[in-house]
């Protein structure tokens, strides 16, 4: 039964969420007004959480995908305790404020990950269940349960329009994770009006054919419908949950409930007065929140303590009982690489015949699987050709939650939002492969990734024409440009085999952002000078072949497959007399990460002669090669041939580096 208390408290995170809007004159009352019911069922009565520790690992997971509704979470966290003052909600949206306009990962205690692009928040809770299922059943022992929670969230029509959450839903309903409880905010309203001019299918059919339970509230405003229906979700353990709550946008709003001004624009001063009025709310008060309604929701403090005490108490109990794994749960959730897990990274002999460097990834990959136990992922249906595959583990599937290998079928968007829920649960390093080109399908959970600061690996391979056969639509030219130009994200595209095992230790190590191994699908000869250069991919450059001098004559910078190139060009030119460096560059952001000092001696300012090689878009090269030198790349779309037909027509090769690096001494 809903008492008064109840209704009050609704009217709280209402009417707190208006009042802060309105002082920004920014932001999205309507959703706030609308869905404040089954948020504040959600937070009072059902959701597992500690204000006073918002990381306590047994913590249920709350998602707001919605994120333009930032303002209830913001409400919710302050008024359960969280570490967010009043004067915080007051500078929403206000430059260094703790509640930006869409929730931020890191920024905002209690917020779980950054959300605001549509469909992302529904994806990373598909990532965050997948997480807890495979902890589960690596940790839980008979009488042992470490690991046993809810991922919640609140999602919007908006989410389930983007593509992403269809594909992360599909990969959810074949899974069976049945700790995914969703509150869908059905109120029939986008930006430009009703839904029904562009959104008319039956969404719970649509859910139902992907094998997700199902149900309905018919007034969101019915507290106790809301509470049974998350009941029965917490009943359903082999499918995952979707409630679908009618609700009003701005409701209490005489003008704009059920309208699309609601959305994405404050009530003003006016509507606001009459929003109160109606709701029976004090009108000359601002940011009010009443004694009783406070000290109800500061409940959580003490439910919170206590719930995360047991959990502790029950956590001894398990490392009396399993010390070795006691200790393993507290390597991972704490981040921590085990001793030597390096130690069985191959190094490759030098071999002219070579390797393709997405062969020698699966290598690297598997050496390191045997002693990282938490390395988990797999390829968008890609992994016999991205050697994603960590030999002798199952595939991660509903039969059997311990399986590394996941399996994330033709759904590259899917698979890069799910893995940043895995990483932002905690516990794991995921990785996930597919080709270069279809990152750009991924390019909305890469950038995140990055704004996060996630530890990601991306397995990017058949990286250039090199590709051959398959063509321009297949072949990458602009992407490698296009994720340099991605803040925070370190781009490595290695130039063999050894360069490859290097560039898989600095991904595992980096804990800053996510890496991405760009590599390739053809055989590249393993280089003798690598084997001992570990150092030198860390720098992101490094001097390959010194040319004898300080200061030398010709500097030839390139990275993988094209660093062969480079190495031929430089015997040629050095025929006719010419001191050649050639400078291994497979990360621009590492290089540009070190001292000046280093950065000058590996690319001399005094050299005119800088030539660099890519098969792809020449864009940022000239940063390195400077206004007088000559970036040899393919500004185009590739074709149709074999790779090395391909090379030869697009004028990659040794013999156009000899010509290019000669027009700078026209008397050799």
């Amino acid at each position: 039964m809903t008492t008064k208390l109840d209704e009050l408290c609704v009217n709280t995170l209402r009417m707190l969420s208006v009042d802060c809007i309105e002082k920004a004159k920014s932001g999205h009352p309507g959703m706030p007004m609308g869905a404040s019911p089954m948020a504040y069922v959600l937070w009072t009565r059902f959701l597992r959480h500690n204000p006073v520790n918002p990381e306590w690992p047994d913590r249920d997971r709350f998602i707001l995908s919605a994120g333009h509704a930032s303002m209830l979470l913001y409400s919710l966290l302050h008024l359960t305790g969280y570490d967010l003052s009043l004067e915080d909600l007051k500078n929403f949206r206000q430059w260094d404020s703790k509640t930006p306009g869409h929730p931020e990962y890191s920024h905002t205690p209690g917020v779980e990950t950054t959300s605001g692009p549509l469909g992302q928040g529904f994806a990373n809770g598909v990532g965050m269940a997948i997480a807890e299922s495979f902890l589960a059943s690596h940790f839980n022992q008979p009488g042992h349960n470490i690991v046993d929670h809810y991922i919640y969230s609140i999602v919007s029509d908006g989410d389930l329009m983007e593509g992403v959450s269809h594909e992360a839903a599909s990969l959810a309903g074949h899974l069976r994770l049945g700790h995914i409880i969703y509150l869908y905010d059905d109120n029939h309203i986008s930006i430009e009006g009703s839904t029904d001019i562009t959104y008319t299918e039956n969404r719970n059919a649509r859910f139902e054919a992907y094998g997700w339970h199902v149900q309905e509230v018919e007034d969101g405003n019915d507290l106790d419908a809301i509470e049974n229906a998350i009941l029965t979700a917490q009943n359903e353990k082999e499918k995952p949950s979707i409630i679908a709550v009618h609700t009003h946008i701005g409701y209490g709003s005489p003008n704009k409930q059920d309208a699309s001004s609601a959305h994405g624009e404050p009530l003003g001063p006016e509507e606001t007065r009459l929003t109160k009025e109606r709701l029976g709310w004090p009108v000359e008060k601002h940011f009010f929140i009443p004694d009783e309604a406070l000290e109800h929701f500061r409940k959580a403090i003490e439910k919170g303590k206590e719930a995360e005490k047991q959990w502790q108490e029950r956590f001894r109990a398990f490392e009396d009982a399993q010390p070795e794994l006691a200790a393993e749960w507290k390597q991972w959730i704490n981040r921590e690489l085990p001793d030597n897990w390096d130690i069985e990274i191959p190094t490759f002999a030098a071999d002219p015949k070579g390797i393709a460097t997405r062969v020698a990834s699966g290598k690297v990959l598997n050496s390191i699987a045997k002693h990282v136990s938490n390395l988990i992922g797999g390829s968008a249906d890609l992994s016999p050709s991205n050697k994603t595959v960590i030999n002798g583990e199952p595939d991660f599937q509903a039969e059997s939650c311990n399986g590394r290998n996941i399996r994330f079928g033709v759904r590259e968007h899917g698979m890069g939002s799910i893995l940043n829920g895995i990483a932002l649960y905690g516990g794991l390093i995921p990785y996930g492969g597919t080709f270069l080109i279809f990152s750009e399908y991924m390019r909305p959970p890469i950038r995140l990734a990055a704004f996060m600061g996630l530890h990601v690996i991306y397995i990017f391979t058949h990286d250039s024409i090199g590709l051959g056969e398959d063509g321009p639509t297949h072949q990458p030219v602009e992407q490698l440009a296009s994720l340099r130009s991605i803040p925070n994200l370190t781009v490595i595209r290695p130039c063999d085999a050894n360069e490859t095992a290097n560039a898989w230790r600095l991904a595992m190590a980096s804990q800053e952002g996510p890496v991405a191994l760009i590599l390739t699908r053809q055989a590249l000869p393993v280089l003798e000078q690598t084997s001992t250069q570990k150092e030198g991919l860390s720098r992101g450059a490094y001097i390959l072949k010194d040319a004898g001098a300080r200061i030398p004559d010709v500097n030839l910078i390139a990275c993988g497959s094209e660093i062969h190139i480079a190495l031929d060009a430089a015997k040629k030119i050095e025929e006719k007399g010419l001191k050649v460096q050639v400078t291994s560059m497979p990360s621009w952001e590492l290089f540009e990460k070190q001292p000046e000092e280093y950065r000058r001696h590996v690319i001399p300012l005094e050299v005119k002669a800088k030539i660099a090689i890519e098969a792809g878009v020449a864009q940022g090269w000239h940063r390195y090669t400077g206004s007088d030198g000559v970036v040899i790349s393919i500004d185009r779309f590739g074709a149709s041939a074999p790779a090395k037909v391909l090379f030869e027509k697009f004028g990659i090769t040794a013999e156009k580096v000899v010509e290019k690096t000669l027009s700078f001494f026209p008397d050799t």
